[in-house]
């Protein structure tokens, strides 16, 4: 047997097998042994949510036929205007290595799956295919995957059972109890998405906390707001595609299960830092992260990694900044990004290059000097790029960056765009510079426009699909937020307030 760890992935624990190598046949194995009663498939439906379907199992014959061949879904419902009715089945089939068992319900195995025609290919409007098919354009065209992770910022909005040792608008970065009062959930999430994906980094309080939120939804007034980050371990990105949004499902029920509501939107309350979801890049070669030259430098392909996304920057809120309470985010001084440039180590950058123990090692062997030698065989230097928020559409957005990673990796010019667009130290307090850098957009309505007129990035070789870009556009255009922020510049004091939270808490539960 293999040494598993108390988060391992009870199914590897119970076939001594990795998760790329679960098989149906094994999968069967489970199936007895746990003595499941169904079979849940989740996939992701146009709304960018897990939806799902439960096969109870009576026989061996019946569960080995759901796992071979999947099962038949209405189309026109789940993508609801790209699928016609009268063509409207799909097939939905399952993905072995995503195989869990479900933390509550335990009578279930799961899978992610993955929408495939009547042709039985991969359905072409699916959220997830695009990201394949991105994906799979990087490495025929380049030799190169990408490995990504995503920071996943919510606010947890309760009753809080004591109003002892309250905590501080804007002063809960990595607070701990009693302070912050979401410690045992937050813990029993990072249990589940940990054991389900194998991929959480570390999870822990961040900046955002309101006292009592004011709104018209009697789901969230008068409640208290923690706001809470889970980071992920680098991963293929495919697997990050479909991590972020079992995390999302499972973030939801838990909070659910102890009374809470969990809100990926991009802002709860003027003043309060709104939730980001920060995305990190790693080009990858024969399974190495190749970020970093010998020198422990920014290597090539990081640099035009950086020049790729700098080009798609604007068109890419298309996909990260879907709402209209996402450009109230998007403003100076929130450690959010209004320009378009990179820097080093920089928060207030649009693109930030954070530590990557590329020109160190082994720090603990400083601190604890009997310590043996430590080898780190995998590079950890990523590029993030800092705009996206919680109202993501997360494949799209994932396919996107792929796209313009792939776009910087075969362009010349890609190089001398990170050059130019390379920034040093905060950038909102210097004017002539802000002058300069290009701008991302003010709205959702400008959004659109942009997503329009650059299509042919993402349409290039079918990768996106053009109803999906047009229904992105359509979606962006409905906001009708063109000139929202001067709108509310001009409103007395308390009517802004007023006004401003209708915006920000209408999408609550939007992706």
């Amino acid at each position: 047997m293999s040494h598993y760890y108390a988060l391992s992935n009870p199914i590897s624990k119970l076939l001594d097998k990795e998760r790329n190598d679960f098989t149906r046949s094994g999968l069967l194995e489970v199936i007895a042994e746990k003595q499941i009663e169904k079979i849940t498939f989740h996939y992701t439906a146009l709304d960018g949510k897990l939806k799902e379907l439960k096969l109870p199992i009576a026989n061996s014959a019946q569960a080995e036929r759901i796992l071979a061949e999947g099962e038949r879904v209405d189309g026109s419902s789940l993508f609801k205007g790209l699928v016609d009715t009268s063509l409207s089945d799909l097939y939905v089939v399952p993905v072995y290595k995503t195989a869990f068992l479900n933390p509550f319900d335990p009578t279930s195995l799961d899978f992610i799956c993955r929408y495939l025609t009547h042709e039985g290919i991969l359905a072409p409007f699916a959220l997830d295919n695009i990201l394949q098919r991105a994906s799979d354009s990087l490495t025929a065209s380049t030799g190169y995957s990408l490995n990504a992770l995503g920071e996943l910022e919510f606010f947890l909005i309760h009753r809080p059972k004591s109003n002892i040792f309250i905590s501080s608008s804007q002063q809960g970065y990595h607070a701990a109890a009693p302070y912050v009062k979401s410690g045992q959930i937050v813990d029993e999430m990072v249990r589940h998405i940990t054991q389900i994906t194998g991929a959480v980094k570390y999870a822990h309080s961040e900046v955002g906390y309101v006292e009592s939120v004011r709104s018209n939804l009697e789901e969230i007034s008068g409640k208290q707001a923690e706001q809470i980050e889970i980071e992920f371990q680098l991963t293929p990105i495919m697997d990050a595609g479909d991590n972020l949004a079992l995390a999302r499902w499972l973030i939801r029920n838990i909070a659910y299960k102890y009374d809470c509501v969990a809100t990926f939107a991009p802002k709860l309350e003027e003043s309060v830092a709104g939730n980001g979801m920060h995305v990190h890049l790693a080009v990858m070669k024969d399974g190495k992260n190749i970020m970093t030259d010998s020198a422990g430098e920014l290597s090539t392909q990081a640099l035009q990694t950086i020049g790729g996304l700098c080009h798609y920057a604007d068109s890419l809120t298309a996909f990260g900044n879907t709402t209209s309470s996402a450009y109230l985010r998007l403003v100076p001084n929130q450690e959010a990004p209004t320009n378009i440039c990179w820097s080093e180590r920089n928060r207030s950058a649009m693109i930030r290059v954070p530590l990557g123990w590329s020109n160190v090692n082994i720090l603990g062997k400083d601190l604890n000097p009997k310590e043996a030698e430590y080898v780190d065989q995998e590079g950890r230097q990523t590029v993030e790029l800092r705009s996206p928020d919680g109202s993501a559409l997360l494949h799209l957005l994932l396919a996107g960056l792929t796209m313009a990673t792939e776009w910087g990796l075969t362009h010349p010019e890609a190089l001398q765009l990170a050059r130019d667009l390379k920034v040093s130290g905060n950038i909102f307090k210097n004017h002539e510079l802000l002058k300069k850098l290009p701008k991302l957009p003010f709205s959702c309505v400008e959004s659109s426009r942009i997503i329009i007129a650059k299509r042919d990035l993402y349409e290039r070789e079918e990768i996106f699909p053009a109803s999906i870009i047009e229904y992105i556009a359509n979606l962006l255009v409905c906001e009708n937020d063109e000139f929202i922020i001067q709108k509310l510049i001009d409103l007395p004091a308390d009517d802004r307030l007023h006004e401003t939270r209708k915006i920000m808490h209408k999408d609550l539960h939007r992706h």
